[in-house]
């Protein structure tokens, strides 16, 4: 299943896009797709919900806007240096362990609304991830396989990262990872049971036409399952929650001379089967 939300900001209403691709509207099914939602057995309840019942629900309107594809997560923990290529570029070793930090929960928008360039800020920069989004509550989990089990879905997540705040301001990431808008999310959530190529999916990310990131997600040195099992011996991972599994090399921070975000910019992301998010950069 694709599972989407609809609507204006803070009136967003859930959804799924069928096989013909139309938007129907799953509020009289549910609320949200939130952390009670998947907690309570929702996807597979909504799965019995749909049969012979997809095809009558109401259609939305093409011109109305995608929400984030969860409502907004209770944490977000991201991983850092999980491509290869992007540690090369940043100059740093190889994580042996997952790098994590968090990113604010209000960071979360629509795939389509505007990244809002902060205040005194000089150096916002893309990234471009694969999101994965927690089933169930998961707590000391015994492996990745049994991980596997807890995922919910995929969705494209973009990082946006300011950098001088993460790197020139007290060295803390999560000051530089938290603005307002920068977690762009969606536009929907591919289900785990649909999600077989996740592994070998190409991602491209784009600043005004222009292709700045080009890679696979075959190249993540920590898997997604991985990352879950690995993080549940720390924190208890609460269903809703959203993990991002970090970015391939080309972010502006790591190019030659460096490349950052301007009020104007369009910014334009595809991970094959998550679909396509686009946005204008524009001053607070």
């Amino acid at each position: 299943m694709k599972l989407v939300r609809l609507g204006e900001p803070g009136n967003e209403r859930p959804g799924i896009i069928d096989e013909q691709g139309a938007r129907r509207d799953c509020s009289e099914f549910a609320r949200d797709w939130d952390g009670k939602f998947f907690q309570d057995d929702g996807l597979r309840r909504l799965g019995v919900w749909l049969k012979g019942r997809s095809a009558s629900l109401p259609v939305v309107a093409a011109d109305v806007r995608y929400g984030s594809c969860i409502a907004r997560p209770g944490k977000i923990v991201c991983i850092g240096l999980n491509y290869r290529d992007h540690a090369a570029e940043a100059d740093m070793d190889l994580p042996k362990e997952p790098l994590i930090f968090l990113k604010a929960p209000n960071t979360v928008v629509g795939p389509c609304d505007d990244i809002l360039l902060p205040r005194g800020s000089s150096q916002v920069d893309w990234e471009i991830e694969v999101g994965v989004v927690v089933g169930r509550n998961a707590r000391y989990l015994s492996s990745s396989e049994e991980a596997e089990l807890y995922i919910a879905g995929y969705c494209i997540s973009h990082d946006v990262s300011e950098r001088d705040f993460q790197f020139n301001r007290g060295g803390q990431w999560t000051k530089g990872k938290s603005c307002d808008s920068f977690n762009p999310l969606g536009p929907w959530l591919l289900t785990a049971d649909e999600a077989k190529d996740i592994l070998r999916s190409p991602m491209t990310l784009k600043v005004n036409g222009v292709v700045k990131q080009a890679g696979s997600t075959s190249a993540m040195i920590f898997k997604p399952a991985e990352i879950l099992h690995y993080l549940s011996q720390f924190m208890t991972l609460e269903a809703g929650d959203l993990i991002t599994t970090g970015t391939p090399a080309g972010v502006g921070f790591g190019r030659k001379p460096r490349e950052f975000l301007k009020a104007g910019d369009i910014v334009s992301l595809s991970i094959q089967g998550l679909g396509i998010q686009c946005q204008k950069c524009c001053n607070v």
